[in-house]
């Protein structure tokens, strides 16, 4: 016997393709359109309805991971493992007409690790062939390029101190304390700062009653995991739209941050965000960065690509990519592969893959795991 759900998704079906029909029959009968034009109006229309009605199974299950491509290996292992007490999980070199597809880049050999903090995973890319270009010197934190990690630790002086002691270089002024005036981030305390490739970084503080409350478990570890992974957008609607109303991930909160210690933290003079976190069932959040002031932040450069230092690569785990695939190309996604890619399951942990842009560049990697 079906069920309630099942009984209403029919008629709703039945009402969606009735109405397709009467629309199509209607634009015949006038002489608008000739049957050929009809037909392929009432193909694409179904088409549409079908991609916007797949069910929750063919959306994010979890974020996985965090990558960024670095230009040298070793050198990056050594700072995340000895800084930020990352530990290694995986180290593999690959190359081949799969990974090229999939990276949209000719004769590419990638070497790739995967580092784990807490239950985390960053993703570290160094392209052996081939090169791309450094971060542009004069990126600022507003520009829609900007994406970071945000690393919750146990104690924010101790962290700082330690950050000290091994010289890294600066982004905020100063880890800054977020009034009690914003109700909603209050306490919080936060440091920007970067990685030897100029990947900017965040180490994030919680105080009681704030973020997950696995960051308030009593542990002598200083850096505990990664609470989420933020993004420049240039508006938070058409960002829901993608990353909310497509692929299915939950608003978890909002804000407005502003004031002098958003300005020093940013390092944005003026700076004014309205800031959107949203989650899937799995893995550290994604939060939306969107600059009411000031408002010259410049867009990703036209010509960038994944070998470039300033590439970014959050990967979410679906359980169709193909399906998603689908919905994305129907609403107008820019693809990086030119199609859902099938590799060896065992050297980078899933099946199938493929890169896409989100509304401001930012890239994506949607993945479906081994059975």
């Amino acid at each position: 016997m079906p069920t309630q759900f099942a009984k209403t998704f029919k008629r709703s079906l039945l009402a969606t393709v009735a109405f397709v029909v009467i629309v199509a029959a209607s634009q015949l009968q006038a002489g608008s359109q000739t049957p050929r034009q009809s037909a392929a109006i009432l193909t694409q229309l179904a088409q549409r309805q079908t991609a916007q009605r797949q069910t929750v199974q063919n959306t994010v299950v979890a974020v996985e991971s965090v990558g960024m491509t670095v230009s040298d290996m070793d050198r990056a292992v050594d700072f995340y493992s000895n800084v930020l007490s990352f530990k290694k999980v995986a180290d593999v070199e690959v190359l081949g007409t799969e990974y090229e597809q999939l990276q949209g880049l000719f004769g590419v050999r990638l070497r790739v690790v995967k580092l784990q903090l807490g239950n985390e995973l960053i993703e570290l890319t160094e392209y052996l062939t081939p090169k791309g270009r450094p971060i542009p010197i004069d990126s600022r934190s507003h520009d829609r390029w900007f994406q970071h990690i945000a690393i919750a630790v146990r104690d924010m002086d101790k962290a700082y101190q330690h950050l000290r002691k091994y010289k890294v270089q600066h982004a905020s002024t100063a880890p800054q304390r977020i009034p009690d005036s914003n109700q909603a981030a209050a306490g919080i305390r936060a440091f920007y700062f970067k990685d030897p490739d100029g990947h900017n970084l965040e180490i994030i503080y919680f105080p009681p009653g704030k973020g997950d409350p696995k960051w308030q478990k009593p542990t002598n570890q200083l850096f505990l995991g990664i609470d989420h992974t933020a993004i420049v957008v240039s508006n938070t609607a058409a960002s829901l739209k993608f990353y909310r109303d497509l692929l299915g991930l939950k608003v978890a909160g909002e804000s407005i941050n502003y004031g002098t210690e958003q300005e020093h933290l940013n390092n944005v003079q003026g700076a004014r965000l309205r800031i959107t976190g949203l989650r899937s069932p799995g893995g550290p959040g994604i939060e939306f960065l969107e600059y009411l002031e000031p408002k010259d932040g410049r867009s990703l450069p036209a010509d960038a690509k994944p070998n470039d230092l300033l590439h970014w690569q959050t990967t979410l785990v679906v359980k169709d990519v193909a399906a998603i695939g689908d919905r994305l190309r129907l609403n107008q996604t820019t693809f990086i592969s030119p199609s859902v890619v099938a590799i060896p399951p065992q050297l980078l942990g899933f099946k199938k893959g493929m890169l896409v842009r989100d509304p401001d560049g930012h890239p994506l990697r949607l993945v479906e795991k081994a059975d």
